[in-house]
């Protein structure tokens, strides 16, 4: 998220001009205002989200894993009648 962010900060610069930024409009600007400060609060609400899509992703890989885990103890117990091919449903992927 951070790095899609940064891109578009970026491939933005040019296209504004001096008159747009914060700090050249407020003559004797001290060169941080409540913009930077609001700019600031958006990257940690930003780390936040991202912190907790890591975590998100992190228990649902947990979660597929041992439902898939649960699938393949199953069908090895599952009887075959005789003389049935068998099948590899993982296909060796798993």
């Amino acid at each position: 998220v951070r790095t899609a962010m940064k891109k578009l900060m970026l491939s933005n610069r040019g296209r504004f001009s001096a008159a747009a930024d914060p700090v050249s409009m407020l003559p004797g600007s001290w060169g941080r205002g409540s913009w930077c400060n609001e700019h600031d609060t958006f990257h940690e609400r930003l780390d936040i989200i991202e912190e907790k899509v890591i975590k998100t992703v992190e228990h649902l890989e947990s979660e597929v894993k041992s439902l898939l885990n649960i699938i393949s103890e199953t069908t090895l117990k599952i009887p075959i009648a005789p003389g049935t091919p068998s099948i590899d449903i993982f296909d060796g992927e798993y």
